[in-house]
């Protein structure tokens, strides 16, 4: 019995200490932020962690930012970093930007890093694009590296598009401007033409940046994509022109063999034909015969032809 008192006392103060964060309260209390025992106790049983409610709440005090610790805990049960609001208030209160806690709020919650975007806003970010390829109207290809300088609009961060539309945006700039030169000559004399055409058409409606410059970094000569279009459509019509060759030969074997067939065929009908002759007395039998001489005395002229030719070679 003398042993189970102590040790129902022990596990009291355990549970007391474990539901009670006296040491976060006594932090809170001397750095001047009014919260009570019972509030983070609420939060324990809220599945809150008050220590982060609760260094927020001391750094917001701290930099003259009232914040209210029920709107922490509703953005934190939200799935939002408070941390990152309170710094991102603290920045904008430092740089003189109006910036409420619901905005930076809806801002994290929509997955936007707010406090990067109040630096952005303050301190302008340099994207560099990809190497874009375009082609002039000379049939040249211009490879081009861009740096576009732009600075954060807190007002459009929540549904503003991102870095990626912004090159996006800034290659089909570049692609246009390129293909509208006459050579590839006047792109590499002035490449500042680039820039300023494609910062005129105002690339960045409904992001969430503003396109402060656009500065050309790199300029080189790529293929002749012209010589080799001409190249492509020169073979392609060499093929088709063999393809139509091969089939007026074709077409004329076919015609050929249909009149050898023609021929055959009538070569077939004539000993029928000599045979109704005979028959119905339009042709005698010495005129048959004779008919035979001649042709054994037609194939031997061209016998006795041939082998004259023969010898003369």
């Amino acid at each position: 019995m003398p042993i189970i008192i102590p040790a129902l006392i022990v596990i009291l103060v355990v549970v007391f200490l474990s539901l009670v964060p006296i040491g976060l309260w006594i932090t809170a209390r001397s750095s001047g932020v009014p919260v009570s025992m019972g509030s983070l106790v609420a939060m324990r049983f809220r599945r809150v962690n008050p220590r982060h409610i609760v260094y927020a709440l001391i750094k917001s005090h701290q930099a003259g930012i009232q914040i209210a610790s029920s709107d922490l805990e509703s953005h934190f049960l939200s799935g939002g970093d408070v941390n990152q609001v309170v710094d991102a208030l603290i920045a904008a209160e430092r740089a003189n930007i109006d910036l409420t806690f619901q905005q930076a709020a809806a801002m994290n919650l929509a997955g936007r890093n707010v406090f990067e975007a109040v630096q952005v806003s303050v301190n302008p970010k340099v994207i560099n694009t990809p190497t874009i390829a375009a082609v002039a109207k000379n049939g040249i290809e211009v490879k081009v590296i861009a740096k576009v300088t732009v600075r954060a609009n807190i007002e459009r961060l929540v549904g503003g598009a991102g870095e990626e539309t912004i090159i996006a945006r800034v290659g089909e700039g570049i692609v246009t401007t390129v293909g509208s030169s006459q050579t590839h000559a006047e792109v590499l004399e002035n490449p500042d033409n680039i820039s300023q055409t494609v910062l005129e058409k105002g690339l960045d409606s409904g992001t969430a940046f503003e396109i402060l410059s656009i500065d050309i970094a790199d300029v080189d000569v790529g293929r002749n994509v012209g010589a080799e279009l001409q190249r492509d459509q020169a073979e392609a019509d060499k093929n088709i022109a063999q393809a139509k060759a091969e089939e007026r030969r074709a077409q004329a074997i076919a015609l050929e063999q249909e009149n050898r067939a023609k021929v055959v065929d009538a070569q077939s009908k004539v000993p029928l034909a000599i045979a109704k002759a005979l028959e119905s007395g339009n042709l005698g039998v010495l005129d048959y015969y004779n008919m035979k001489n001649i042709n054994a005395d037609t194939q031997m002229r061209n016998k006795i032809s041939e082998t004259d030719s023969r010898d003369e070679y």
